[in-house]
């Protein structure tokens, strides 16, 4: 309504068909123009309607990739809503972007990928979840059963009882049709009919739609009908080799069904339980458990914890990030989003501190290296004297008394923290005791810098900002952090 035009984007023509027929239906009331560009079109009708959206005639169009092809020209666009987000390549999303520089963007998966919903959980895009199923809309009965003959006899003829239809998942093209006859052996009153890839265009839409218009009792497909078709007399699925499928696959072919008020059911056939490898048996435990509605981001969640949440700068979609820097990277990450979210952001300050003191953790004392290195990469990234302590008292606790350099450390942790919040620059050990280098805008009272000089004749302080402090006792670390708690703001 504000004069702009809007792109729908979705992974099928089909789809793209349903949400055509749906949104005419829904701004049938309103003066708006909405057009479909998809393989459903003749070249004739696709020229029309690209011209038309050049020339700002469409208001709302809806198509397939076919949107994003070079000659596809949308001068006013100001919002890009993306269905079934899971089934499109960061390289999609980023020639999205290149539509218009400034454009708002909705995306739209009962199962996000990964690398977005980790996005979204980092404050990189904002995110809205939807728990409250429609009226009348009943859970998906899960089953995990092993291949059986009557099961799928039962099912169907079940299902067929109530004038409802049946869609049979078999990701195999080459044996596709055996399945199918296998089916019409097994209930041979049942009307069957195959949709795969690897069919003509027009073949498989003439076979999708024949379902759809209740022609056929059973469709026996590939995992081509996993997106968003709403078939609501559909309310039986029965997944053959469920163990080969991923999380989000699973519970996206598994939303094919329930799309009314009656009860649907999923069979998920396994060849047997002894087969599956432990990562196949958390995804159908998980699937079985997530039966409720509204389940979509718990699944969306575990399966980022199960694959990883890829890379955001690069095209991985899943996968797990290397462990090296990655602190420091989402560390970056968090300012650079509180600098554009225009947050006041502290600068970070690295302090330099050489004492020549032993900080290290003997090999004796903790003999894993990983677990020797996981101990300094914790005690380093303590965030306060609180969590210090509780790693103290752990260490202490499994590994026994802590010897002196491990003290050193903690010390060391300690007077880091102080030091880098008050920005001084370095601290180092020299003949007479030490010297601390304060920054530009280091948090000094000059008060009790004047107090201390006062009362300590041997400090001195000179006007490029280092202050040098005759030590007598051993423990430097612990003389550092007293000095400048004398001296803080």
């Amino acid at each position: 309504m504000d004069s702009r035009q809007v792109a729908v984007l979705t992974p099928t023509t089909v789809l793209a068909y349903q949400h055509f027929e749906s949104f005419k239906q829904r701004f049938a009331a309103f003066p708006v123009k909405i057009d479909l560009l998809s393989r459903f079109r003749t070249a004739r009708e696709q020229k029309q309607v690209v011209e038309a959206a050049e020339n700002g005639k469409v208001d709302i169009l809806i198509g397939t990739h076919r949107i994003l092809s070079n000659d596809v020209k949308v001068p006013n666009l100001g919002l890009v809503i993306v269905d079934e987000e899971q089934r499109f390549g960061v390289a999609h999303k980023e020639k999205l972007k290149q539509l218009k520089k400034r454009v708002d963007v909705l995306t739209l998966s009962a199962t996000p990928i990964p690398r977005t919903l980790n996005m979204s959980l980092l404050g990189m895009r904002d995110m809205s979840v939807i728990e409250t199923p429609p009226r009348d809309r009943l859970a998906i009965n899960t089953q995990v059963v092993q291949f059986n003959e009557s099961v799928i006899k039962s099912a169907i003829e079940l299902e067929m009882a109530r004038d409802g239809q049946v869609f049979f998942i078999h990701n195999r093209v080459e044996t596709i049709d055996a399945i199918a006859g296998l089916i019409q052996k097994i209930v041979p009153n049942a009307r069957i009919v195959t949709a795969h890839g690897q069919m003509n265009e027009k073949e498989m839409e003439t076979a999708v739609l024949d379902f759809v218009e209740y022609k056929f009792d059973v469709l026996v497909a590939t995992t081509i009908i996993e997106n968003g078709i709403d078939i609501p007399r559909a309310n039986t699925i029965i997944i053959n080799r469920a163990d080969n499928y991923g999380l989000s696959q699973l519970y996206q072919l598994r939303g094919r069904v329930g799309r009314s008020n009656r009860r649907a059911y999923a069979y998920l056939l396994i060849p047997s339980e002894l087969e599956l490898t432990p990562i196949a048996r958390r995804r159908l435990s998980a699937i079985r458990e997530f039966s409720d509605l509204g389940a979509g981001f718990r699944i969306a969640a575990l399966d980022l914890e199960l694959r990883g949440a890829g890379n955001i700068l690069g095209g991985e979609q899943s996968g797990q990030l290397d462990a090296l820097g990655f602190d420091l990277y989402t560390k970056m990450l968090e300012r650079t989003i509180q600098e554009l979210k225009g947050d006041e952001v502290e600068d970070e300050t690295s302090v330099a501190i050489n004492l020549g003191v032993d900080v290290s953790i003997p090999q004796d004392y903790i003999a894993e290296t990983s677990q020797r290195l996981r101990t300094y990469k914790r005690i380093s990234s303590a965030e306060s004297d609180q969590i210090l302590a509780q790693i103290y008292t752990e260490i202490q606790d499994r590994y026994g008394k802590l010897p002196e350099s491990v003290d050193n450390l903690f010390d060391y942790a300690r007077l880091r923290k102080t030091a880098e919040s008050m920005r001084v620059v370095s601290i180092d050990k020299t003949k007479e005791g030490l010297a601390i280098k304060l920054g530009e805008n280091a948090k000094v009272s000059p008060e009790k810098l004047m107090e201390f000089l006062a009362k300590n004749e041997t400090a001195v302080f000179s006007p490029n900002g280092i202050l040098r402090v005759e030590i007598k006792i051993n423990n430097l670390i612990e003389a550092a952090r007293l000095v400048l708690e004398e001296v803080q703001n």
